[in-house]
């Protein structure tokens, strides 16, 4: 807080003003900040001065300055207040009478603390504010500094001030503890304040950087209990990885009020929304803690009105619009004062040799400070074991750590061994989950049957759990999560504990092996039992989210538990759904190592995990890799197991995706034609894998060109995924999409698009805006709003979609791509000609990377460029390169398909504006022939040919037959698309159709 703070409302002219200035310990700032508004609504003056008792100056001194302060003194009594120097109550007692004896209307005090205070503040007459509503603390405070309680407030009453610091924030959860032994960092909170109040609307991001150990989330809390009082909402979320960030944010939804299903998409998507707008509450403060992986979470760092403090190892943050600031060891002031507020038995000159001992790094101090003051070992002593370095063979942590940091560390450990060795064996087990946040609620909720001895009573007895994590509590080894409860809720200790990584290193380098494997065990078991089972329900997502980070720490992939291998599996999974493909083949490709070591090539888990893998590959776009792992693999289980066996069916399935991906359509069709009436003869019409082998083949069917027979397959799909599974399983809405594009490439596009809208809303609910899936669906939406003549909303939806993508996947996925040649096509048509071209000259430069030569996909981005090009004027550049795109389509997937005949169309334009209307009219001629076989007589590619034909048609002067087939044409757009519709109406103003490729990637 500044020194000196501007009154809300000025009196008026000439009248004379008290001053008041306030003296407070910067703990107690949201009171100050309180009164401070109270005060001024009155018209006076407030001064604020925050408290400071440097040891080289005597108390009598800095109160006889605080004397020397205009106005009258108000004086915030709190126990923080005295303890700052440190002083003893007899220096205060003496300095109070000294100073504040003589001249008692100098100063006032109101008390905002139930807790010992020296006895001479009776000088200051304090008057109580605590335990009363704001009302009576607002009325005793303006009679203590004899100011009319019943006057008329100077400041409109409707203006929004600071919360009354006893009442907690509307919206509050998930926030730490107070740390009430908090020492110094006021600049830091000072600086921390200001950037955020005076950042921009929507820009009020702010990281607290700085390496491990430092305090950097004890800085994030102690900001939110001094300046919470100034929001509406105060949620803090562990933000370590992207899916526990957006778990934690989804359950802000009910306490915001936000009316949504139990669907975590719905929730998540909710939460943002609200936020963004600043309703119900526009006054937020979102802390995301641990964010060490910008790339991880900023697309989900909400925008709007609030603020967002996030903790962070990393400075990259600074790339994401965040201002940053930098969180060091402490001062050494910083250092004695809380050694000797954590060790009161130390004197000031111990406190700085521990401080210089421990490098003034304050996770070390805590710890240290914490049992040294429980121990008789004095500084010296210690100083000598640190010299020693005692245990630095058994304890090895990071190099980024303090050397100081192992042999303290052993030490430590060695006291909590002492004293009660079940907190160690906790310790244990929590360094076989990730460090951070750990759900030990799982050890807990486990069978306890067949339990390691030494671990028995400790999760059977609930006494002997609370006192272990009390312990752990005492020395700042760990601190206790779910904080906040309802009143209708009954505390359960020992839900979650965070655990700093330092400590983590340290404690899992410091175990005997034969505990080692006991622990590993018994977590593994927990894990896998908390495993609910259906990765492929959204409901569940919140579960294997918080699952999956403690996978490898588990070390999960070497058990021969086929619970824990079920886990695993189940994991690789969720990870393809939730659309987290690089963490989850990077996972596959560990399990597939491994697993082909541990139980061998032809185990049955080693082709699961090889058929996950597979799949999450080839979700990330590595299609080469991809095929030659599955042809591999179909070619052995064919040889050993034969054709018709289920695991080599379900490769051979995914060998169709990869062919199908890499743009070889017949050889796709192929495989297609073969599995599903072999699956529908082993399971069953109805079974799940029959109908993904029916999707597929109407997939392939799709790329072919074969619209309505992919239709057809489209429909009979959903029809039994509705049946057989529900209307919100992700294959049903998956089917829907599928069906809504099929209805759009036939040129029906008021059904697409109403099939379409109705999709995305149920997608956004069940998997989440963010969700690939949901993306997709948003794409197929905005060119349906397109086709149907809403080119504000398509071209507004293209956009977010396409940084969805990007954001989700990266900017080398297909699917990305996918969006970014439909946004460039919008663009060249609609919007800025230039950043249509970069992009589409970007989307055919990658398209090349990804893809073999020859693929439809770079063949159409090609086409696609030629347009570009002809609306800038490069005409002749423009002719080869779509000259080129229809010999290079014809030949990749035949002179009939919708491709080729596109770019036909295309070609034709450019024919004419080069001059060579002849050869452009006959292509036209072959182009409706071929259109008309392929698609029928009124199909939009078709009319367009038309069209087409009747412009080459004037162009040749042939007058009369130009209009005849012009208005053949204007008649079936009119019968088909409506007088009014987009196409209609462009074909009635003579403007020459053209073509955008479109590439179908899923």
């Amino acid at each position: 807080m500044s020194e000196t703070r501007t009154p809300v409302r000025p009196t008026e002219r000439g009248a004379a003003r008290q001053t008041v200035t306030i003296s407070f310990a910067g703990f107690n700032r949201a009171w100050a900040a309180w009164i401070g508004d109270r005060l001024e609504r009155r018209g006076v003056r407030v001064v604020y001065v925050r408290w400071d008792s440097p040891a080289e100056e005597t108390l009598v001194d800095l109160l006889r300055g605080l004397s020397l302060a205009e106005g009258r003194v108000l004086i915030l009594v709190s126990e923080r207040y005295f303890q700052l120097g440190p002083r003893t109550f007899e220096e205060w007692n003496a300095a109070l009478r000294e100073v504040v004896g003589p001249d008692p209307a100098k100063f006032a005090a109101v008390s905002v603390t139930n807790a010992s205070v020296p006895a001479a503040i009776a000088v200051l007459a304090p008057v109580d504010l605590t335990n009363m509503g704001a009302d009576e603390a607002e009325r005793r405070l303006l009679d203590r500094l004899d100011l009319p309680a019943d006057g008329r407030p100077a400041a409109d009453p409707g203006t929004r001030g600071p919360r009354f610091p006893a009442a907690m924030p509307e919206v509050w959860g998930g926030v730490p503890r107070r740390n009430t032994r908090f020492t110094g960092r006021e600049p830091l909170l000072g600086e921390a304040y200001h950037l955020l109040q005076n950042s921009e609307p929507g820009a009020g991001v702010l990281t607290l950087h700085g390496m491990s150990g430092v305090g950097k989330t004890q800085l994030a809390a102690e900001y939110v209990y001094r300046f919470g009082s100034e929001y509406d909402v105060v949620w803090w979320v562990n933000a370590e990885n992207r899916a526990t960030y957006r778990r934690l944010l989804a359950e802000l939804a009910p306490k915001l009020g936000l009316s949504t299903g139990d669907e975590y998409g719905e929730r998540l998507r909710a939460v943002r929304d609200s936020l963004r707008r600043g309703n119900p509450f526009s006054r937020w403060l979102l802390i995301l803690d641990g964010a060490d992986e910008p790339d991880q979470v900023w697309d989900l760092v909400p925008s709007g009105s609030g603020h967002v403090l996030i903790t962070s190892r990393n400075p990259e943050w600074s790339e994401h619009n965040s201002k940053l600031l930098e969180v060091r060891v402490y001062d050494r002031d910083e250092s004695v004062a809380f050694i000797r507020r954590r060790a009161a038995r130390l004197s000031e000159q111990e406190a700085d040799q521990l401080a210089d001992a421990l490098e003034d790094l304050p996770l070390l101090l805590d710890q240290t400070a914490g049992w040294l003051n429980d121990s008789d070992l004095t500084v010296d002593d210690y100083i000598a074991l640190l010299e020693d370095g005692v245990d630095q063979d058994v304890v090895r942590v990071s190099a980024d750590f303090p050397v100081t940091f192992q042999t303290a560390w052993s030490i430590l450990l060695n006291k909590l061994r002492d004293t009660v060795p079940e907190s160690v064996d906790l310790l244990r087990l929590c360094t076989f989950f990730a460090p951070g946040f750990i759900p030990v609620r799982m050890l807990r909720e486990m069978s306890h049957d067949d339990l390691p001895e030494q671990l028995t009573g400790l999760l059977d007895d609930p006494l002997l759990w609370n006192k272990a994590i009390n312990q752990l509590r005492q020395y700042s080894v760990v601190r206790l999560e779910s904080h906040e409860i309802g009143a209708d809720e009954v505390p359960s200790p020992g839900e979650s504990v965070y655990l700093h990584r330092m400590v983590h290193q340290a404690v899992g380098k410091d175990m005997p092996e034969a505990d080692r494997r006991e622990f590993l065990d018994v977590v593994r078991r927990a894990l896998a039992e908390a495993d609910p089972g259906r990765p492929t329900d959204t409901r569940n997502w919140e579960t294997y989210a918080e699952l999956v980070p403690h996978l490898k720490h588990a070390d999960v992939l070497n058990s021969k538990d086929r619970r824990v291998q079920a886990l695993v599996l189940n994991c690789l999974r969720y990870m393809y759904f939730a659309g987290e493909y690089t963490a989850g083949w990077k996972l596959g490709r560990r399990a597939l190592e491994i697993w082909r070591e541990l139980l061998g090539d032809s185990h049955p888990r080693v082709w699961d995990v090889t058929y996950h893998y597979a799949n999450l590959l080839r979700a990330a776009g590595m299609l080469e890799e991809t095929e030659a792992i599955e042809r591999a693999a179909a070619d052995r289980l064919r040889q050993e197991r034969g054709e018709r066996d289920l695991d080599y069916l379900r490769v051979l399935s995914g060998l169709a995706a990869d062919v199908r991906a890499l743009g070889r359509y017949d050889e796709a069709l192929l495989l297609d034609e073969q599995l599903y009436p072999t699956y529908r003869e082993l399971l069953g019409e109805q079974d799940s894998r029959t109908l993904n082998a029916l999707n597929n083949w109407g997939f392939t069917l799709r790329l072919m060109g074969r619209y309505q027979d992919a239709l057809d397959i489209d429909q009979r799909t959903l029809e039994q995924r509705r049946l057989v599974l529900t209307s919100r399983h992700l294959w049903t809405l998956f089917s829907e999409v599928s069906f809504a594009i099929g209805l759009r490439l036939l040129g029906r596009y008021a059904e697409a698009e109403s099939a379409q809208a109705r999709n995305v809303r149920e997608y956004r609910i069940v998997a989440g805006e963010a969700n690939q899936d949901t993306l997709r669906a948003e794409h197929n939406l905005a060119l349906c709003l397109l086709r149907v003549g809403d080119r504000a909303a398509a071209g507004k939806l293209l956009t977010k979609v396409l940084e969805g993508f990007e954001r989700k996947l990266g900017d080398r996925h297909l699917l990305t791509l996918s969006a970014a040649v439909s946004h460039s096509c919008f663009n060249r048509e609609h919007g800025d000609i230039d950043l249509a071209r970069e992009t589409s000259e970007s989307v055919l430069a990658r398209y090349e990377q990804l893809l073999p030569e020859g693929h439809p996909f770079i063949i159409g981005a090609r086409a696609n460029q030629a347009l570009v090009l002809r609306n800038v004027g490069e005409r002749q550049h423009a002719h080869v390169l779509i000259e080129q795109a229809l010999a290079d389509m014809s030949a990749a997937v035949g002179e009939s398909h919708p491709y080729t005949l596109g770019c036909a169309i295309n070609a034709t334009a450019l024919r004419n504006l080069i001059g060579e209307t002849e050869s452009a009219a006959e292509l036209s001629r072959n182009t409706i022939a071929r259109a008309t076989e392929t698609l029928g007589r009124t199909h939009p590619l078709t009319l367009s040919a038309r069209v087409a034909y009747a412009a080459d048609l004037r162009g040749l002067r042939a007058r009369q037959q130009a209009e005849k087939t012009e208005q053949e044409a204007l008649t079936d757009l009119e019968a088909t698309l409506g007088k009014q519709h987009v196409h209609t109406v462009s074909a009635r103003a003579r403007n020459r159709p053209y073509w955008d490729f479109e590439p179908q990637a899923s």
